[in-house]
């Protein structure tokens, strides 16, 4: 099998895998690291894609997995998390509707509020639309887990988000 093209990879993928991991470490600068770790170590090791069916789910499971230890690198995962959740993020596009605005915003600040298991969960299933199976996959999860964390953060989103979206309606 011939090397994988490594520059379609990332033309298709990057953007993707940029916005999973920024919801995963809350933080630019280590989700820049995470995925310059990503496509070295494809580099270095082509033959990981190999046998791969999924490029996507693949990809998202070697950024998730490059998330975590860097997040271990850092000191424990609860004090990263307390810490990055805490920043805010630009997770969506800007908008000249302050309405809109004002939602988007809280919104990113309710994902950041979710634990981290939660959160990318979600991520995953909203944005990427992905199934609970291809979710379990990416993340090494049991299936029931990845939609249980599914639930539960829709359900923290739903009770945090509540009062600003009768607001606004």
């Amino acid at each position: 099998m011939p090397p994988p093209d490594l520059a379609r990879l990332y033309d298709e993928h990057a953007s993707a895998l940029f916005a999973f991991v920024l919801n995963v470490t809350r933080h630019e600068a280590d989700t820049r690291d995470v995925l310059q770790e990503v496509f070295r170590k494809l580099t270095a090791r082509p033959e990981l894609l190999r046998e791969v069916r999924d490029e996507r789910g693949f990809l998202l499971r070697l950024a998730h997995h490059a998330a975590i230890d860097q997040m271990r690198r850092r000191g424990t995962r609860e004090r990263n998390h307390e810490q990055f959740a805490a920043e805010a993020v630009a997770l969506f596009a800007p908008t000249a509707d302050p309405d809109e605005a004002a939602f988007r915003r809280e919104l990113a600040e309710a994902l950041g509020e979710l634990p981290v298991e939660q959160r990318t969960v979600v991520h995953l299933k909203l944005w990427e639309g992905l199934t609970f199976e291809q979710i379990a996959a990416a993340l090494d999860i049991p299936l029931n887990t990845a939609a249980s964390r599914h639930r539960y953060g829709l359900d923290k989103l739903r009770a945090r988000l509540r009062p600003l979206y009768d607001e606004i309606r």
